[in-house]
């Protein structure tokens, strides 16, 4: 039996043995290690670089050629090339929304409005909504998490604890949007629907959300308003004044993006009408010229309130300010496109499915590899999908729904991504709010809680749904329609290898 697909003629690409599709891993974070100990400042950049590189060697080694690595290695950064789109019109939007004084007005707004208690809480449910609401948990930290930081900057809470703050929220509303490409993803790559993918999240996700505003509450009690420095609000608000007209209509930025969320807009239209309402309320309010406006999309804006800390957080924005995170995200992901080309993450998959026992080892071991992912190539859809794809028969042999493969994958791939140093998350929300990952990752609450959760309903059972009858009826469905259209319909008298081949010939398409 030949495969009927055009890559007939290519031989199947071996799977590699556990050590050698650990090696490039091993060498690209040893890399990074050494790094972090001899320089300051960690770019993840070149290790990454090198990285590929070495996957690259260890392939042809292996006698797989190039140009097949090479197809692996754009086909993923293809894949991609939604979240750069995200990351350029983002850029545009915070330079716009920081000319036409939207941001300064959102912070001399929430200055005079929130106090330092209930900043840490109000911080994480206010990015939850807006990020429910986008669909986009990078288009909720370039605007309304950027706000946030100069509020808290003013109100003396610790960067670490803000960024933590807003990460919990926006990436919680990015997991739970049904807007959200990730929260698409899941469902997709397991065969589950979206609704009721979000309704299974919710009994991992909502506890997670109620425990992580505890503890913001808790930690926001000890910031007193006695302790407060009025002048140094009040030199704030003043810089602000004197730079910006402050009125009511800079909302309208904001309330646009908004309501065409909530209208299932597409999210890159919603974005780019954002970036211009923002060039056109500068030139409107502000004063400023065409040529202004199309220069902080592309260049930012250079705040010079006199006050050293506003003008540190709103200096930023354009288009170039995003080109650190993607070519971070580009490079990422062209490392996890050519493991993924090679095999080495499919091999290093399989030896976990190999140690899966039962029903906790098995959802440790899809969240765990969800997260290694991500730790390997940086891409939450590639954390997702490499997973999702090849635990749903495990899920399916245990006779558990795959909407548990599916919160699974979603824990370990969109709320880690945002922890990972050169995730494509992480880099965006350092470059974003300028706070370091490392710095905030140990206060995202959130994100941490919830796989966490997740294991333990799978050590107890406890939202842990079974495969229902029409779930099965759907595998063996698409089971058959897979060995029907390989001329497979009738395969009684084939045998497990020629069963395998069909598949494989399957998921070559």
């Amino acid at each position: 039996m030949t495969c009927p697909s055009q890559d007939t003629e290519l031989p199947r690409i071996p799977l590699p043995n556990l050590a050698i599709a650990l090696l490039p891993i091993v060498f690209t974070m040893t890399l990074m290690l050494l790094q972090i100990v001899a320089f300051d400042d960690f770019v993840p950049h070149v290790p990454l670089a090198l990285g590929i590189a070495f996957t690259g060697l260890l392939g042809w080694m292996r006698g797989i050629r190039w140009w097949r690595m090479e197809n692996g290695l754009y086909h993923v950064v293809h894949i991609g090339l939604q979240s750069v789109a995200i990351l350029v019109t983002v850029g545009m939007i915070i330079g716009t929304w920081v000319l036409s004084g939207t941001v300064p007005l959102l912070i001399y707004y929430g200055l005079q409005l929130i106090t330092p208690e209930l900043f840490l809480l109000t911080a994480m449910l206010l990015t939850a909504v807006i990020s429910i609401a986008l669909g986009t948990s990078w288009g909720t930290v370039g605007t309304v998490g950027l706000a946030l930081v100069g509020i808290g900057e003013g109100l003396g809470i610790p960067m670490a604890l803000t960024g933590g703050a807003i990460v919990s929220g926006a990436f919680f509303g990015d997991k739970m949007s049904p807007l959200s490409d990730t929260t698409n993803l899941a469902p997709a790559v397991t065969s589950t629907d979206l609704f009721s993918h979000i309704r299974n999240m919710m009994a991992t996700s909502v506890p997670a959300l109620l425990i992580g505003g505890i503890l913001y509450g808790v930690i926001g009690a000890g910031f007193s308003g006695s302790d407060l420095d009025p002048t140094r609000i009040d030199a704030i608000l003043s810089g602000l004044e004197n730079q910006f007209v402050l009125h009511p209509v800079l909302l309208l930025p904001p309330v646009l993006v908004l309501g065409l969320a909530v209208t299932r807009f597409p999210v890159l239209p919603t974005l780019f009408l954002g970036a211009i309402t923002g060039a056109l309320m500068a030139m409107l309010v502000q004063g400023v010229g065409p040529v202004e406006a199309v220069m902080a999309m592309q260049d930012g804006f250079v705040s010079q309130t006199g006050v050293a800390s506003v003008d540190n957080l709103l200096t930023t924005g354009g288009i170039q300010s995003m080109m650190w995170t993607i070519s971070l995200v580009l490079i990422a992901l062209a490392f996890g496109g050519i493991l993924e080309q090679t095999r080495s993450v499919e091999a290093i998959l399989k030896a976990i499915i190999g140690a899966v026992r039962g029903r906790f080892s098995l959802v440790l071991a899809s969240t765990g590899a969800a997260a290694g992912t991500n730790v390997i190539s940086g891409d939450p859809y590639l954390s997702i999908a490499l997973p999702g794809r090849m635990f749903a028969p495990v899920y399916r042999g245990q006779g558990l729904s795959t909407l548990n493969l599916s919160r699974s994958v979603e824990e370990g791939g969109t709320l880690i991504n945002p922890l990972i140093p050169w995730g494509a998350g992480a880099a965006f929300t350092a470059g974003a709010l300028g706070i370091p990952t490392l710095v905030y990752a140990p206060f995202a609450f959130t994100c941490w809680i919830s796989p966490l959760i997740g294991l333990l309903f799978a050590a107890t059972g406890w939202f842990m749904p079974r495969a229902t009858e029409a779930e099965v009826r759907q595998w063996q469905q698409e089971e058959e329609a897979i060995l029907t259209q390989d001329g497979m319909a009738n395969c009684a008298d084939l045998d497990p290898e020629e069963i395998e081949r069909a598949f494989d010939c399957y998921r070559r398409r």
